[in-house]
C-alpha cells in the first residue's frame, strides 16, 4: 500500500491508553509496521496476517507503511494526549464517500484488506467500478481484480480512512468506460455485513400492456433502490416479448442508465403484445431466460392482464423448471438456486380501472391531456356557439370521462358505471341542454366514455349524440375523438411521485417475499402506499365488468375508488341545473357569504363555482364578497348567479379578488357588515390567513353575536401549510408549474453540460413544494426550513457533485438541480449558495440561480385541484346548511339573528385526510399548529425528503433509509 493524497506523514492523537493500544493494533493489522516506540526502534514482522505486537503502551509510537514503485512511504505518528478529542461518527454512517477522509492509500489486494477488517469485526463499505484498463503500465493488479475498488472504514479514533487498488485514483485517463459503482456492501443496523445472497439478488423489471406516463419513473426508482439495497437490476425490453426472446433484450442496468427517465412519457424499455407468452412453450422460454440471467424476482408495471400473466408464470414455475431440466435446456445445478419466482405487480394504466387502489400510474397525466384538449375546444365552441361531443378513453371504466366532466364543467357525461336511468334518456339530455342554453350558455360540451352504455347495455356512441343535438336541440355540433393523445406527453407531478413511491415499495416487497407469500400488487389508498395480494385485486377488477354486465350498476360504482360516487354526485349537483326538486322551504334558505383570503391559488375559482351552483340549486343565496375583508367593509358584496360563474373552473387566480388582510383590522365593523348584509353562513377560501381569520372570528363570538353562524375554511394555498388537511387547493397546480419550469431549466443545464442550477421555490416556512417538486424532477438535494441548511450540508453536496461530475463520461455530463425553499435561511441565500458551489467546484462545474417567483401560482388549475375543489365545496355547503338549520330561531320576533350557533363544531376547517374528507373544529386545530411559523405541526410529506436524496445520491445503505425517516408507507 502507498499514500496517494499528497501526504507522507501525519499525526494521530489518542485520549487514553486503551484507544492508543487499539490504534496500534488496528494499523499493524493492515500492514503498518511499528518502527519507533519512545525513540526505540522496534521491528514487528507481519503483513495483513496475524500480527504479534511487541510494543507496550507509551507516549509516542511511529508506524510506517513502506511504499513501493517509487511512491513515498506513509508514516503515522501516534501520540497519547489526554486533551485529544475523538471524532464523532455520523449517526447514520450513510454513504461514507460523502465525508472527509483522513487519508487514501493504495493496496494491490483489497480482498486481503477485507479479510483483515472482517477478522477484527470492523465495519466497512466497499464500492466497485468496472472496466479498469488491464493494460495500464502503471499498475496491473491480478487478473481477478480488473475492477477499481474503493474501501472505506473508521479507525478506533473514528478517523475515516480509504483504500483503493488504483494507483492514481484521481487520474481521468485510466478507464475505458467510467461507470457508477455497481456493488455496495451495506452496513446493517446490527453492525453485520449483508449476506452474499442479499447483495447479489437480481431483480428484473418490465413494462407491459398499454404504455402510461410514469412508467419510466417507476423503472428509475426500481433500478436505483435495488442497487442501493445491494441488488442487481435488469431491464427486460419489449415486455413479455423480451422475456421470451432473451439475449440482448435482458440487460443489466446501472445507476446512470436511468438518468433522465423522470420527465419522459411512455416507456423507454418498451412494451409489446406477446401471444407467445400465452402458450406454455413461451413461458418455458421465459423461465429459461430468467434462470440463465440469474433473475429470481420480477417487477411488472402494467394492467390487469399483464399482472395476471405474471402470476401464472409464478404458479407454473416449479413445473417449468422440471420440464426444462428434462429437456436438457437447464442443468440441475443451474436451476437449484431458483426454487421459486417472486412476482410484484405495479398498475400502470391510464384507465384507472384497477380495484384496490385509488389511482393507477398514468391516469392523472391522461386526465391532464383530456382537460387541456377540452379547455381548448371550449374556446372555439363558445366563439361559434357550437356543441362538441368528446370521446375519451377508459375501456369499460368511466373514471377519465367523469373526472374530465367534473374538471371542465361539461354539460353532460356518459359513463358505463352509471348509465342514464330513464328509458328516454335522449329527451332528458336534450331538455337539460336546452335549459342551459336558455340561461345564456354559448357552448355545449358532452363527454362520452368509450365504454358508455344505456341501462339496457346498448352502446352509446358519440355519432348518435351528435345527431340528437343537431335534430332535437338545433345545435351546430362537432365530434372529437381524442384518441392516443391521451396517452402521450410528459408525466405530471402526481404520476412521477406515485410511480416513484410505488417503485420503492416494489423493491421492498421483493426483498421480504418468500415462497409462501402471495404475489403482491402495489397500490395507493388514503395517500399511503399499499401492498396486497395481486390475485384478489385482479378478481375485484373483473367483478366490476361482471356487475355492469348484470346491470348491477350500484355494485359497479362501489368497486371503483372511494371518491368515484362522491365525485359523480358532486358533478350532477354543480353542473346540471336543478328542476327545483332540491330547493328547501323558504324559511330554511340561507344567505351564504363566500370570501377569498390570502394569496391566489389554483382552485379558488372552481371551488367558488361549485359552491355557488349547489347553493342555488338548494335555494340559498350565494353572496360574493369582493377583495376580502376590505371589500366587505366597502360593501362590495353582490349575489352570484348560475350563469355568472360559468367557466370559472378553468380560471386560475381569484375572480373575487383576494388579499392577506384579516378581520382584526376592525372586528366591530366586520360584525356590523355581517348584520347589514344578513350573512347567515360563511365560506372562507384561502391559505393560512383564512385559517387565522377563522380563529379570530371564532374567538370573538362571545363579544359579537354576528359571528355565531356556521363558518368553514376551505384551504387554498400553494404552500400546503394549513392544518387539518393533507392537500390544499392550489398546491398541485403550483407543483406542476414548478416542475414544468425545472424540466426546462434542467434541459438548459444539460445542454450546457457541467452546470448546476439552484432553484428557489415559494412556500413560506413550509417545505412541501420544494420536497415534492424535488422528488418529481430528480433534484440532487432540497433545502427546507424544517431541516435547515448548514455549511456541513453544503459541503456534503459539493463533495457529491464533484464526484458525480468527475465520474461522468466526457461530453455526457448532464445538468443537476438543487431546490431551495425561500425561507430556509436568511444567511445562505440562493445567490450565496450558488457562489459557494461555483467556487468549490473549481472549474469542474459552474452554477446558476433561478428564482421562480409568482409563476409558481400557476395559470389554469390542474385537474386534481379542480376535482378537489368541486368535491370540497359541495361538502362545505352541506356543512353550513346542516349547522345553520340545527339552530334556526323559532320565534320570528326574536332579536337574535336568524341563525345562532356558537358550538365549536360549527366553525371548522375542511380537509382531505387520506381518502376521506373531514371537518376539524378550528379550536382543536390550533393545538397542532405553529402559529408563529404559520405551519402545521403534522407534515406527512416530510419523510419524502429522504427519498429525494436516496434516488439522487447513489449508494445509500439500508440503515440510511431508516435514518432518512423514509418508508414507502
Amino acid at each position: 500500500m502507498s499514500l496517494v493524497d499528497g501526504l507522507s506523514h501525519f499525526v494521530l492523537a489518542a485520549p487514553n491508553t486503551s484507544l492508543f493500544e487499539q490504534c496500534v493494533e488496528f494499523y499493524t493489522s493492515l500492514g503498518f509496521e511499528t518502527v519507533a516506540n519512545n525513540s526505540n526502534i522496534i521491528k514487528i514482522n507481519g503483513n495483513f496476517g496475524s500480527i504479534t505486537r511487541e510494543c507496550v503502551s507509551s507516549q509516542e509510537t511511529w508506524l510506517n507503511l513502506f511504499g513501493k514503485n517509487s511512491v513515498p512511504d506513509i508514516t503515522i505518528k501516534l501520540i497519547l494526549s489526554p486533551n485529544a478529542v475523538v471524532n464523532d461518527i455520523p449517526i447514520d454512517n450513510g454513504d461514507l464517500r460523502e465525508h472527509n477522509v483522513c487519508f487514501v492509500a493504495v493496496s494491490q489486494s483489497i480482498t486481503v484488506l477485507e479479510s483483515a477488517l472482517k477478522s477484527k469485526n470492523r465495519l466497512y463499505q466497499k464500492f466497485t467500478y468496472p472496466d479498469i484498463n488491464p493494460l495500464d503500465p502503471l499498475f496491473s493488479p491480478p487478473k481477478d481484480e480488473f475492477i477499481h475498488a474503493v474501501l472505506y472504514t473508521h479507525d478506533p479514533l473514528n478517523n475515516l480512512i480509504s483504500f483503493t487498488n488504483k494507483l492514481i485514483p484521481f487520474s481521468k485517463n485510466i478507464y475505458v468506460n467510467r461507470q457508477q459503482p455497481e456493488v455496495v456492501i451495506p452496513l446493517k443496523t446490527d453492525g453485520t455485513e449483508s449476506t452474499s445472497d442479499e447483495r447479489r439478488r437480481r431483480i428484473g423489471v418490465l413494462t407491459s400492456g398499454g404504455d402510461s406516463p410514469g412508467m419510466n419513473a417507476a423503472v428509475r426508482a426500481i433500478v436505483r433502490v435495488a442497487i442501493s439495497r445491494g441488488c442487481e437490476a435488469y431491464a427486460i425490453f419489449e415486455g413479455y416479448e423480451g422475456l421470451v426472446q432473451g439475449g440482448n433484450m435482458i440487460r443489466k442496468f446501472g445507476w446512470g442508465d436511468v438518468r433522465g427517465y423522470l420527465s419522459i412519457g411512455g416507456t423507454l424499455i418498451g412494451t409489446a403484445r406477446c401471444n407467445t407468452f400465452r402458450t406454455r412453450e413461451g413461458r418455458l422460454k421465459a423461465a429459461c431466460n430468467l434462470v440463465k440471467n440469474g433473475i429470481d424476482a420480477l417487477i411488472i408495471c402494467g394492467g390487469d392482464g399483464s399482472l395476471t400473466g405474471a402470476d401464472i408464470l409464478r404458479s407454473e414455475w416449479s413445473g417449468l423448471l422440471e420440464e426444462l431440466i428434462r429437456e436438457g435446456r437447464l442443468t440441475q445445478e443451474e436451476a437449484a438456486p431458483f426454487t421459486h419466482l417472486v412476482i410484484v405487480g405495479m398498475v400502470g394504466s391510464i384507465d384507472n380501472d384497477m380495484s384496490s387502489t385509488d389511482l393507477t400510474i398514468g391516469a392523472v397525466t391522461s386526465l391532464h391531456r383530456i382537460c387541456e384538449a377540452v379547455d381548448n375546444i371550449s374556446s372555439t365552441a363558445s366563439s361559434h356557439s357550437r356543441a362538441f361531443v368528446i370521446e375519451v378513453m377508459g375501456r369499460y371504466c368511466g373514471w377519465l370521462a367523469l373526472m374530465a366532466a367534473v374538471s371542465t364543467s361539461a354539460d353532460f357525461v356518459f359513463i358505463p358505471e352509471r348509465p342514464p336511468s330513464a328509458d328516454d334518456w335522449e329527451s332528458e339530455m336534450c331538455e337539460i341542454l336546452k335549459r342551459h342554453r336558455k340561461l345564456g350558455k354559448r357552448k355545449t360540451i358532452v363527454i362520452v366514455a368509450e365504454g358508455a352504455i344505456d341501462k339496457n347495455l346498448n352502446p352509446i356512441k358519440a355519432s348518435y349524440i351528435k345527431e340528437l343535438l343537431i335534430n332535437r336541440v338545433g345545435l351546430d355540433t362537432r365530434v372529437t375523438c381524442l384518441g392516443h393523445t391521451q396517452r402521450g406527453g410528459r408525466p405530471c407531478v402526481y404520476d412521477r411521485n406515485l410511480a416513484t413511491r410505488q417503485g420503492v415499495e416494489a423493491v421492498e416487497a421483493v426483498l421480504r417475499s418468500t415462497a409462501d407469500t402471495p404475489s403482491p400488487m402495489i397500490g395507493i389508498r388514503e395517500n399511503k402506499i399499499t401492498c396486497q395480494p395481486l390475485v384478489e385485486a385482479v378478481k375485484l377488477t373483473q367483478q366490476a365488468a361482471i356487475a355492469i354486465g348484470k346491470k348491477d350498476f350500484r355494485r359497479a360504482m362501489e368497486l371503483r375508488d372511494p371518491e368515484f360516487e362522491e365525485d359523480y354526485n358532486a358533478y350532477v349537483a354543480t353542473t346540471i341545473i336543478d328542476d327545483n326538486s332540491k330547493v328547501l322551504p323558504e324559511h330554511q334558505r340561507l344567505r351564504i357569504g363566500i370570501i377569498h383570503i390570502g394569496a391566489p391559488a389554483g382552485g379558488m375559482n372552481p371551488a367558488t363555482h361549485a359552491a355557488a351552483r349547489i347553493a342555488l340549486n338548494c335555494g340559498h343565496i350565494p353572496l360574493a364578497i369582493q377583495n376580502g375583508f376590505p371589500g366587505l367593509l366597502d360593501d362590495d358584496v353582490y349575489e352570484l348567479s348560475w350563469i355568472g360563474v360559468d367557466g370559472w373552473t378553468t380560471k386560475g387566480g381569484s375572480e373575487l379578488g383576494t388579499n392577506r388582510t384579516e378581520p382584526n383590522i376592525d372586528l366591530g365593523m366586520i360584525a356590523y357588515k355581517f348584520q347589514k348584509h344578513r350573512i347567515e353562513a360563511l365560506l372562507m377560501i384561502g391559505g393560512f390567513e383564512a385559517f387565522s381569520s377563522l380563529v379570530t372570528l371564532t374567538a370573538a363570538r362571545d363579544k359579537y353575536p354576528a359571528f355565531c353562524i356556521p363558518m368553514v375554511c376551505l384551504p387554498a394555498t400553494i404552500s400546503n401549510n394549513v392544518p387539518g388537511t393533507d392537500f390544499s387547493l392550489g398546491c398541485d397546480t403550483s407543483l406542476n408549474a414548478i416542475v414544468d419550469s425545472c424540466d426546462a431549466i434542467k434541459q438548459s443545464a444539460s445542454a450546457s453540460r457541467r452546470r448546476v442550477f439552484v432553484v428557489e421555490t415559494q412556500g413560506g416556512k413550509c417545505g412541501y413544494l420544494a420536497v415534492l417538486a424535488g422528488l418529481a424532477v430528480g433534484a440532487t438535494s432540497v433545502y427546507i426550513p424544517e431541516k435547515g441548511v448548514s455549511l456541513k450540508t453544503l459541503q456534503s453536496d459539493i463533495n457529491h457533485l464533484t464526484r458525480r461530475f468527475g465520474e461522468d463520461k466526457k461530453r455526457t455530463s448532464s445538468g443537476r438541480l438543487i431546490l431551495r425553499n425561500e425561507c430556509v435561511s436568511n444567511t445562505y441565500t440562493t445567490s450565496l449558495i450558488a457562489d459557494i458551489f461555483e467556487t468549490e467546484g473549481r472549474g469542474l462545474f459552474d452554477c446558476r440561480t433561478c428564482v421562480l417567483g409568482h409563476i409558481q401560482q400557476g395559470s389554469s388549475p390542474s385537474p386534481l385541484d379542480r376535482i378537489r375543489a368541486v368535491r370540497l365545496a359541495v361538502k362545505c355547503i352541506n356543512f353550513l346548511e346542516k349547522h345553520a338549520l340545527s339552530s334556526l330561531a323559532d320565534d320570528a320576533s326574536s332579536t337574535r339573528p336568524k341563525v345562532f350557533n356558537n358550538q365549536k363544531e360549527s366553525a371548522a376547517v375542511i380537509g382531505i385526510l387520506g381518502a376521506h374528507v373531514d371537518f376539524s373544529p378550528v379550536v382543536d386545530l390550533v393545538q397542532e399548529t405553529d402559529m408563529n411559523n404559520r405551519v402545521s405541526k403534522k407534515a406527512w410529506w416530510l419523510k419524502l425528503k429522504g427519498l429525494v436524496e436516496l434516488l439522487s445520491k447513489w449508494g445509500y445503505t439500508e440503515d440510511h433509509l431508516t435514518t432518512l425517516n423514509y418508508s414507502p408507507q
